[in-house]
Parts: C-alpha cells; structure tokens; sequence
C-alpha cells in the first residue's frame, strides 16, 4: 500500500536490496513524447553504488530496461514498466544477525508491522530501493523539461559542521559533479571528502544535508490545503531513507527574521510578477508563485557502522553486534540524484494536475 505515490503522474515501486531485482510501474506520462534513454540511464549511474572511493563499494552496474510503454523511442500514454537487475547481491554478510536487531535499522519496526522482515539487507527500507524513484523520477524531469520548461538540480550543501552556503541561483550541475561528494563549493568539497574518508577508517558513519532548486516552475501549482505543494514534498522527502528533516524556503532560518524582512514583495519583473526576494522558497500558501522552489533535506548518520553495539535479539536478549558488509560512510554524496527524483516526482504530477485543470 505504501509503495505507490502521485495522482496523474502515479509511480509504484518494487524490490528489495538483496532481491533479484528492483522496478517501477509509471502510469500517466504523456503519450508521443520522445524518451531519453540515455538520460535516464545518466541519472542511474549517478546514484549507483560503488561509484568512488567515499560510496559503498558494493558494484551494480543498475542497467534500466524498459519492458512496456514505449514503442519506436516515444512513449504510448499506457503504464511504463521499468527494471533494474541486482548483480552483486550479497546477503550472506547479513546472516548472523538475522535474529538480531540492528541499532536504528528498520529491523524491529518492520517485523512490529508485518510479523516478519526480510533479513537479507534492509530489505525495501534499504536505500538501494531508490534506483526505482530514480528512474521514474528521470523520466518525471523529462515531462517537466518538455512541458515546462523545468530544471531541477540539488547539491551537498552540508556534511557533519561544514557548511558550503553557495548561491542557488548560482549552483550548475557541472559544478555539482566536478567532484566526488557533489558540491558545488571546490574548497569546502575538499574537506567533505576528507572528513568522510576519516570517518570511513573509524569504522563510522556521518550525516549530511542536500540543498535542491527547481527553476522555470510556473506559478499555480499546488493544491490547498492537505495538497499543498510544500506538503507533497516534504512527504516526498521525508520518505527517503535516512531523511530525517525538511526545510522549504528560508526553513528553520526564518524564525530569527522580523515578518518585515522576510516578507517577499511582489515586482513586475520583464512582464511578470515576481518576487524580490524568495524567502517563500518559491510557494505561497501551498501554491506555486514562479520564483524557484528552493529545499532542503537533512539526512542522519548511515544506521550501519563498523563498530560493536549493544542490542537485543528477537527474544529480547541482550546482546552485541558487529556488523560487516558494504555501505555508504556518508549518504548525501549518492542521495543528490535520489532527491532530484523526489522532487520531479511531485513536480510532474502536480503540473499534469494544474494543466487538467486549467484545460478544463
């Protein structure tokens, strides 16, 4: 029931980490439209594992096959069906603590749900489930781009107390992929990366935070008052796995300004009416007014560290785990592309719901 989101634009997932495969069912995407494949393909590599040297070194080459809904490279309106084969699975790391349960794993809390978990990995609370929002979501910025006009970039803006603090309007991707951690601030990249390889040989793990912008989204997107737009994607964001804080606009920051400076005021800008400033993140009254959509997601420390912990096992025992595989040391270098794919998600099914309205 949970694997399943958006109301035109409607994308259910499927698969678990250490399962045979991983996929998503797109229904609602415009017909004739021409599909990048290669872009798509694009998005997926960068999010794959085992991509450098601060990334899991779990190696999935995530090659996307397109088994329905697109005929001589334009897609037919019905659902498109995508898939992505595990090659490397490894569940055998996980074995001896298929009793146990993980510190701030989703171990316990799933089995509290179902009456039992598939212990081989995290199963669909594993991050590897996102290689499904990302294809979808490559081909939700396709819609977006043809429709609209709309780019949508993110970026590590933060890893552990270094902060980079760049300029939205100023942020472009090749910046963004120049270096391994994906941000756009090369001094401050640097020392992220120094910082989660030194934390990587501690046997640790650190949090982050991804800053994201849309640009060119028109105004009137959005629906009041449970379907805001903001609401939308703060539940989109904070379905991802290691999310644990959303901000939109000027966020948590705006409790420190009077009303006074943090009101945006409304300018004729080239014929259209803008904002002079976007403290509103881009959305007014859960509706879109033009400007850029700017966001931020703020993601913990990776659960699996490489030291030993105390827990309990399913009897309630208490005992200590070790665990050992492979993971991310830092996930926001890797969830930049997962975020993106949030967000375009939501974007693409709010637009197609803004044009049935205004057609209608």
């Amino acid at each position: 029931m949970g694997s399943s989101t958006g109301r035109i634009f409607r994308v259910t997932t499927w698969g678990e980490s250490h399962g045979g495969a991983l996929g998503a069912v797109v229904e609602g995407c415009p017909p004739g439209m021409v599909l990048d494949l290669d872009a798509l393909q694009r998005d997926l590599d960068r999010r794959r594992p085992g991509q450098s040297r601060i990334t899991t070194q779990r190696k999935e080459p995530d090659r996307v096959q397109v088994l329905s809904g697109v005929f001589e490279g334009r897609t037919l309106g019905t659902a498109i069906s995508l898939v992505v084969f595990n090659t490397d699975a490894d569940p055998r790391a996980y074995a001896p603590f298929k009793d146990t349960f993980r510190p701030s794993h989703a171990d316990f809390t799933y089995e509290a749900r179902y009456g039992l978990r598939n212990w081989q990995g995290g199963g669909r609370a594993s991050a590897r489930e996102t290689v499904a929002r990302v294809a979808a979501g490559a081909i939700a910025k396709q819609v977006l781009r043809e429709l609209a006009g709309v780019e949508i970039l993110a970026w590590v803006d933060r890893v552990g107390d270094l902060v980079a603090g760049v300029d939205p309007d100023a942020v472009t991707r090749e910046a963004v992929e120049a270096n391994p951690v994906r941000c756009p601030d090369p001094d401050m990249a640097a020392k992220m990366e120094a910082l989660i390889k030194e934390v990587r040989r501690e046997g640790d793990t650190i949090g982050g935070v991804v800053r994201c912008v849309a640009r060119g989204v028109p105004a009137g997107l959005g629906d009041p008052v449970f379907d805001k737009l903001e609401a939308d994607l703060a539940a989109a964001m904070m379905s991802l796995p290691a999310a644990k804080g959303f901000e939109s606009g000027s966020g948590f920051g705006g409790v420190g300004m009077r009303g006074s400076a943090h009101n945006d005021v409304f300018i004729n800008k080239d014929g259209q009416i803008r904002t002079a400033t976007n403290h509103s993140g881009g959305i007014q009254g859960g509706i879109s007014n033009g400007m850029p959509i700017l966001l931020s997601v703020a993601f913990k420390p990776v659960a699996t560290i490489f030291k030993e912990q105390d827990t309990v096992d399913r009897a309630g025992r208490p005992t200590t785990i070790k665990p050992k595989g492979r993971h991310d040391p830092c996930v926001v270098p890797r969830a930049v592309p997962i975020v993106e794919a949030g967000v375009a998600l939501v974007l693409c099914d709010h637009l197609l719901r803004w044009r049935a309205i205004r057609s209608g």
